[in-house]
């Protein structure tokens, strides 16, 4: 019995993880702007720079960390990274699961976490950024709260601090579930958080700083319509999802009280800022499989049964296609890699020019072209945001500044770097925001001269005896 058991597991995994890999394998030739960010944090990291004390970052660390196996470098090896973690949230989900409920449960959770980190937006789910991050050390924290160890869901939700700034809220979710053991959720709790915050030394002003003005500024005139709208739309291709965690939730009686408080409290991170992207809602993932992985396990009438068949198509089907398309190369299935794309022409343009040993800065949020073009960086900014103090999310058609003095002090720290090429990947697409309009940089600035450009940058080389990086 054991061994035919045994073969069950490791077919039941071996097939999530060739799905998982599957999807990702689709995009082995592409590179997301959300995954971008962190190789070009890791890359510098890789060259020898302290992250925040030598380069501006505005996320935690795990997001540049995670990418530190693949050497910052796109293809195979990141694809295959991305799905060992996917697999590591169906097995935390599997484990969570059979801690509140049965192993029956624990299956159902594998593989609704599975479908769901395949079968939605591609820039979401194949980009391992800080709210996809945070699905593991949810579901830790759930876990070890469920099975009786309440230091360390105080120590995991501390370390979820590492991936996303939202993991704040794990504490006090903690604390309501689990009033009795608040002194010992906070032993473990502190500790972790202590330890935390001296790995990411130098984090204060990027993350915390910064982060909080970016939360502050909503995208969108009237932010609820479109948070309702955005939601409905989400809930519709999770429509499966939905269904079967009301079920769980009509049903269940011991945890129900947990489920609610997690389910909650992954809203507020949702709401935080106002955004609402597709990748915020990873956020809800967690408590949304365990509660539906009660509701599977739940005896239902033949029509539910085929009803949560066909919601599950739809989103199969529907984004099953776009990594198929990705593949293929299909330019429907493209169309929200066009700068990215944009970025590899001019990357292919900067190896051509380049010498060893030259290095680059990127004007504008496009850390694809920091990634794609394997220079080295010679200043401590990956992008623009704090030198223009515009957020990255509008600056691609606006110009409201909200960090001016962090900006103005950023662009006096920028003259005193000697970059070999300037990649220019914001004026092309707002002109407001070129590197040319800024008085302060134009000295600067007249050192270098253009000499070469593609449809969203404008490339930049130094003059002189120091355009060879290090040549004399």
């Amino acid at each position: 019995m054991t061994s035919k058991i045994t073969k069950t597991q490791a077919g039941f995994w071996a097939a999530c993880f060739a799905l998982l890999l599957a999807v990702r394998l689709c995009h082995v030739k592409v590179l997301w702007v959300d995954e971008a960010y962190g190789m070009a944090a890791a890359r510098r990291i890789l060259e020898g720079t302290a992250l925040y004390r030598g380069l501006w970052f505005d996320k935690p660390p795990l997001y540049a960390w995670i990418y530190l196996p693949c050497w910052g470098v796109e293809g195979l090896p990141l694809r295959l990274i991305g799905a060992m973690f996917a697999l590591l949230c169906c097995w935390l989900a599997a484990r969570t699961a059979t801690a509140m409920f049965d192993r029956r449960e624990g299956y159902a959770a594998a593989a609704l976490m599975a479908f769901y980190l395949c079968f939605d937006h591609p820039s979401a789910v194949i980009s391992l950024a800080p709210d996809q991050l945070l699905i593991p050390f949810g579901l830790g924290m759930a876990w070890a709260a469920a099975a009786g160890q309440p230091m360390l869901a105080g120590a995991v939700a501390a370390a979820g601090l590492l991936a996303n700034a939202k993991a704040l809220l794990f504490l006090p979710l903690l604390i309501l579930w689990r009033p009795r053991e608040t002194a010992r959720i906070a032993g473990g709790y502190l500790p972790a958080a202590a330890a935390v915050w001296i790995a990411a030394a130098g984090w204060w002003e990027p993350v915390w700083q910064w982060g909080s003005l970016y939360s502050r500024e909503s995208l969108f005139g009237n932010p609820w319509k479109e948070g309702l709208s955005r939601t409905l739309n989400w809930a519709g291709f999770h429509a499966a999802l939905v269904i079967l965690a009301v079920c769980g939730l009509v049903k269940e009686q011991r945890h129900r009280r947990l489920l609610l408080l997690w389910l909650g409290m992954a809203a507020i991170m949702v709401l935080a800022g106002f955004r609402f992207f597709p990748r915020y809602y990873f956020l809800l993932l967690p408590a949304c499989v365990v509660a539906a992985a009660r509701g599977a396990s739940v005896p239902r009438r033949l029509w539910t049964t085929w009803l949560v068949a066909a919601a599950l198509a739809v989103p199969a089907v529907r984004f099953g296609w776009r990594h198929i398309g990705t593949l293929r190369r299909e330019p429907a299935a493209l169309r929200d890699l066009a700068l990215s794309e944009d970025a590899r022409d001019a990357a292919k343009r900067l190896a051509l020019l380049a010498l060893p040993n030259e290095t680059l800065f990127v004007w504008g949020y496009r850390p694809e072209l920091n990634v794609l073009a394997r220079l080295p960086g010679t200043t401590r900014f990956l992008d623009s945001q704090p030198l223009t103090g515009v957020i990255a999310d509008r600056h691609l058609s606006g110009t409201r500044v909200s960090a001016p003095e962090l900006a103005a002090r950023s662009r006096v720290e920028l003259t005193r770097a000697r970059p070999s090429f300037i990649a220019d990947g914001l004026g092309p697409l707002n002109p407001a925001l070129a590197i040319t309009k800024y008085a302060d940089l134009r000295a600067w600035l007249s050192d270098y001269e253009p000499v070469a450009q593609t449809r969203t940058v404008l490339i930049y080389r130094l003059r002189g005896p120091l355009a060879g990086g290090q040549r004399k």
